[in-house]
């Protein structure tokens, strides 16, 4: 983190092209390094050893040391002398802001509308960092490879919330966002090409509501809607995640896509 001769910080964590306004005396470097070692461990990375978290985080072995030995003693690291893993204590995190937020439980009586009326699943997702979360869900318990679990993050290009919420991004984020990464394949259906991808998310702002189909699992289709507030600021997206093989697209858009924009309507007047 750089200090600027305006006294306040830039967090190279933050999304892209976000700087914060917090002033130099009021951060506290060893909170966020304690964060960045919990974020350190990952579906590639699940166990680490003190070093390799150091190098990670940018820190030293000795202090890497040191705050996984403290996160250890609260209850949010285990290890067995030389590795570390995270316990299933790092999930209270987010269980707090599953249940202290609003949004979530405002959205869930019209996911339940949602899920009633069109008898899929609904969900209400927020972007983080150019990557979708879950913090909504209500519907039928049906076997997909894509039923995602509140609090799932799923990289934003391959799903229709994320497509959405990134579609409505100022150009200059979008940009840096793709010059920073990949646009990894999960199937042969995944858009890959960056040119075709900014294209799409220009079509999806401006129709209004995006697609997904086969780009993160072959038999999984999605349909998604800006969630915005009283002053037309984006909170989120209202989507839906269906099995691709009981209709054609044009079908499945016209069954789905009303529910989404009428409880879409209806919560902007409550948030």
């Amino acid at each position: 983190m750089n200090t600027h001769t305006d006294d306040t910080t830039q967090d190279s964590a933050l999304p892209a092209g976000k700087t914060s306004k917090l002033l130099a005396r009021d951060w506290i470097a060893g909170l966020e390094r304690g964060i960045s070692v919990i974020e350190v461990f990952d579906e590639e990375h699940p166990r680490l050893s003190a070093s390799q978290v150091g190098e990670r985080c940018g820190l030293a072995r000795t202090a890497a040391r040191r705050y996984l030995l403290t996160l250890e003693h609260m209850g949010f690291v285990a290890t067995d002398g030389k590795h570390y893993w995270l316990t299933p204590r790092v999930m209270r995190l987010g269980q707090h802001y599953l249940a202290s937020a609003r949004l979530p439980r405002i959205a869930q009586p019209f996911l339940q509308r949602i899920s009633a009326a069109t008898q899929e699943i609904a969900y209400l997702a927020v972007l983080d960092e150019g990557e979708i979360v879950y913090v909504a869900r209500n519907g039928p318990n049906r076997v997909m490879n894509s039923g995602f679990v509140l609090g799932a993050r799923v990289i934003s290009h391959v799903t229709a919330a994320g497509l959405l919420l990134m579609a409505h991004q100022p150009v200059d984020y979008i940009r840096q966002w793709l010059s920073q990464r990949e646009l990894s394949a999960f199937t042969p259906h995944t858009i890959t090409d960056k040119a075709q991808f900014q294209q799409n998310l220009a079509t999806f702002k401006r129709q209004g509501w995006a697609i997904s189909e086969r780009q993160f699992d072959l038999d999984c289709r999605g349909v998604a809607v800006p969630l915005r507030d009283m002053k037309g600021d984006i909170q989120g997206a209202l989507s839906i995640v269906m099995p691709i093989h009981y209709e054609t697209t044009d079908t499945a858009v016209q069954r789905v896509l009303p529910a989404l924009q009428g409880a879409a309507q209806s919560l902007r007047n409550m948030i």
